[in-house]
């Protein structure tokens, strides 16, 4: 696993030339035949097949580079390590596959131990024919540590992604080399060292066979971290106190070596593959940079016609690179390659947004959620696999900026030392360029040929942020309107005085659920049938649409937009709203006279802006509720017993006054792979009988079938509208009123790209009264809306609300 000297060898054979072309091809066949033989046994996922062949074809590339830059070829020893290499990658499709579901631990676990035990062979193979070459030595100690880099992530997913370091620490020992050329100094030979990183692979793989109680799996990962961290300490500071022999002990050996004929003269077939593989790694470096130029930034553009076009940038950018002298060249292809980098992670982030929220990216207003996604994930998920999702795209954002870096490095010093060649190129492919645009010529799906898509989207994102940065003082202007800001408490709320009044945000509870979708005809029987039970209950219902600010996350949006008649359609608008004194519902009623909660059972931590902006007087969050029972991945509570909670903490007090409160429910939260069953209200108690209630559960890989996802959610949500209907009914006194609303749609993968952000909104209420002041809205009767409802703002309804239950406002202003 760690680097070791390795004694000289002598100039290789005929068969070990023959070698360096079979080998690493060999090898890739071989780990094809394995990963084919996985798929058709124990099924591998897309997410396996992308990390499987991907592996291979990085370590035979690896295998073959190194091997054509010296005089060795493949000895006895080496293909037992290339069979170790390629179950090696068979385990790392099948880590891949664990995050898609369930992966056979036994195959995983028999693959592993496999290729430790062929960890001893090859050595022992090696000795017997005294081949110990200088590349086989070092193929040797990287496949032990991407092998234990593979297991650790597997292993890191129950155990905590402090495993991770297991895995890591050989590449950090690397990286460490390019940043400090004293580190990457030969080590003496040392035998520790072999038996430590034996001992990593080991004890990962027991682990991942969870054969041992936790607390031990947990103490015997810890201990062979802590062997490890000894082992590496151990080689750096040998690696410091030699330092200043480093540099001269290096320049020695290579000479040492040239002399004694390590590296013989030109060898046709040696300068063949150098050739192949130079030429390969120009391809690669070429579609590497045309793929970051033409890549579209929507998921429905992502078709293989996408990358069928003519870039015009990268036209530029090859004759620049002709033009300039060398100094500035490399400058312009080191910055050009992390411009590329940034250009192709906002596009990732591009298509992750729309496949989720149905927009963009925005690079002002959703840089500073990075805290939240992680928080959201980390609920949705469980903090391991969060976690590992974060490190994940760290890696690969520093993987492309490295990657894309090289490539741009690599294609410019070639067009630079081809200069005719490279001008001829840019000069036909120019005029291609021009006669495709102006024909408009297209390919499959209706794709152009030309393409500007990389500099129009640099346009666009330099307008978007433009638009970002000026909309902070268009927001301010809409803040500072107000007309009820100076409304006094006696003139506000009038028509609902003494009535309790419960704003209800259910989670997801979108216009997809009511209208178009394969599961809205059953939760429209459900509300039907809820209308039914609430009017027996003496309940009347009016219900409409609203506009609501967010999609598919993101509900603060929606409460702030709601409470304080202010588009709050962005985090940054967010925070600029809540830290000013613009009036909200709960403001209102609390001038009015009314007791103010929020109820807000997915919270876990303090809430300032509860206070210096809602100025609740109360907050309530899971802390405070008493729950002993289980979580439900985000949501840590049921909705029921959330409700439950409600009810005795303030509904049920005696001699008190009337109570406003914002209720946000959970239970209908993606992920939406355990759902709680209702019970009886009288034995939800603490909620530790929902230890003993049976759950709705899914199997994380149900994420990759997205029908499977809609049914999922739509069972979450008549959960949900189940418990509050059921809440009304059982506990509903003649003085309650509700305004129930959807936060916003669902998922992109729930709702579709094209969905709305309409939501249902209805106002239940037994005293007819109350439904009588908003006779003129024109909403219909009942829960569910139809399809001619009409649609109001959500930013209107504060105004419209105080408006119905009190008199005019008075003309104001708000800071």
């Amino acid at each position: 696993m760690e680097a070791s000297a390795q004694p000289l060898r002598a100039p290789r054979s005929e068969r070990s030339q023959r070698a360096v072309q079979t080998g690493p091809l060999a090898g890739l066949i071989a780990q094809l035949l394995l990963l084919a033989a996985l798929a058709g046994t124990v099924g591998l996922s897309a997410g396996a097949w992308v990390v499987g062949p991907t592996c291979a074809v990085i370590m035979n590339a690896a295998l073959a580079r190194g091997l054509s830059r010296r005089s060795e070829g493949l000895e006895a020893a080496d293909w037992v390590t290339l069979g170790r290499a390629s179950l090696a990658v068979g385990v790392a499709a099948l880590v891949a596959d664990s995050f898609h579901h369930r992966a056979p631990a036994t195959v995983l676990v028999s693959l592993a131990a496999v290729a430790l035990a062929l960890d001893a062979v090859d050595g022992w193979v090696a000795r017997r024919t005294r081949t110990t070459a200088t590349v086989g030595g070092q193929f040797d100690g990287e496949v032990d540590a991407f092998l234990i880099l593979v297991l650790s992530v597997y292993v890191a997913r129950s155990a905590g992604v402090w495993v991770l370091a297991i895995g890591g620490a050989r590449y950090a020992f690397l990286a460490a080399g390019w940043a400090q050329p004293w580190m990457r100094a030969p080590l003496p030979p040392r035998y520790w060292r072999k038996f430590v990183a034996a001992t990593q692979g080991i004890v990962l793989t027991i682990a991942a066979a969870d054969v041992l109680p936790r607390p031990l799996a947990q103490a015997a990962l810890l201990g062979a971290l802590v062997l490890l961290a000894e082992s590496f300490g151990r080689d750096v500071w040998w690696l410091w106190r030699h330092r200043t022999v480093t540099y001269s002990g290096v320049a020695a050996v290579a000479d040492r070596t040239l002399s004694l004929g390590v590296a013989p003269p030109a060898d046709p077939r040696r300068g063949r593959a150098r050739t192949a593989l130079g030429v390969a790694l120009t391809i690669v470096a070429l579609a590497f940079v045309w793929a970051a130029l033409v890549a579209p930034d929507q998921p429905q553009a992502l078709t293989p016609t996408a990358f069928m076009r003519l870039p015009l940038e990268g036209l530029v950018l090859i004759a620049l690179a002709v033009v300039l002298p060398a100094r500035p060249r490399r400058i312009l292809a080191g910055v050009l390659g992390a411009a590329l980098a940034v250009l192709v992670i906002l596009k990732i982030l591009d298509i992750a947004f729309f496949t989720a929220f149905a927009r963009p990216f925005d690079l002002i207003g959703d840089a500073g959620d990075a805290g939240i996604g992680i928080e959201t994930l980390r609920g949705a998920l469980g903090h391991t696999e969060a976690n590992l999702i974060v490190f994940g795209g760290v890696a690969l954002a520093v993987a492309l900026l490295v990657l894309m870096t090289l490539a741009m490095l690599r294609l410019t010093r070639l067009a630079a030392s081809n200069r005719r060649w490279s001008l001829g190129a840019v000069a036909g492919l120019g005029a291609v360029w021009l006669l495709c645009s102006v024909s408009d010529a297209q390919v499959l799906s209706h794709t152009p040929v030309a393409s500007t898509s990389a500099a129009s989207y640099v346009v666009q994102e330099v307008r978007t942020v433009q638009a970002d940065i000026h909309d902070e003082g268009v927001f301010a202007n809409q803040i500072r309107h107000d007309p009820f800001r100076s409304t006094p408490g006696s003139q506000l709320l009038t028509g609902l005085r003494g009535t309790d009044v419960l704003v209800v945000f259910v989670e997801s509870y979108g216009h997809v659920s009511v209208q178009g979708s394969s599961f809205s005809p059953a939760i429209d029987a459900l509300l039907n049938k809820g209308t039914g039970q609430l009017r027996d209950a003496g309940f009347s219902t009016r219900s409409a649409f609203v506009n609501a600010p967010g999609f598919g996350g993101i509900s603060w949006l929606a409460h702030s937009t709601l409470q304080s008649g202010a588009w709050a359609n962005s985090q940054r608008r967010y925070d600029q709203l809540v830290v000013t004194n613009r009036l909200t519902l709960s403001d209102a009623f609390n001038r009015a006279g009314w007791r103010t909660i929020n109820f807000a059972p997915a919270d876990d931590r303090s809430w300032p802006e509860g206070s210096s902006f809602y100025h609740y007087d109360k907050l309530y969050d899971r802390r405070d509720m008493g729950y002993q029972g289980p979580g439900f991945n985000y949501a840590p509570m049921p909705d029921q017993y959330m409700f439950a909670t409600l009810q005795r903490l303030e509904l049920a007090k005696a001699h008190r006054g009337p109570l406003f409160a914002e209720v946000d429910t959970v239970s209908s939260h993606m992920p939406w792979d355990r759902i709680p069953q209702m019970i009886p209200w009288n034995e939800v108690g603490n909620g530790s009988i929902f230890n003993r209630v049976p759950v709705d559960s899914e199997p994380s890989s149900f994420w990759w079938h997205p029908n499977q996802v809609k049914a999922a959610y739509a069972r979450s949500l008549e959960y949900s509208l189940n418990t509050l209907i059921s809440f009304v009914q059982h506990y509903g006194k003649k003085n309650l009123a509700l305004v129930v609303v959807g936060d916003e749609q669902p998922l992109a993968m729930v709702s579709g790209q094209d969905a709305s952000h309409n939501v249902p909104i209805s106002i239940i209420a037994h005293d007819p009264s109350v439904l009588k002041r908003i006779g003129g809205w024109g909403w219909q009767s009942g829960l569910l809306p139809s399809p001619r409802a009409p649609v109001l703002r959500m930013s209107a309804f504060r105004d419209r609300f105080l408006t119905a239950y009190g008199p005019q406002p008075a003309n104001g202003s708000s800071r």
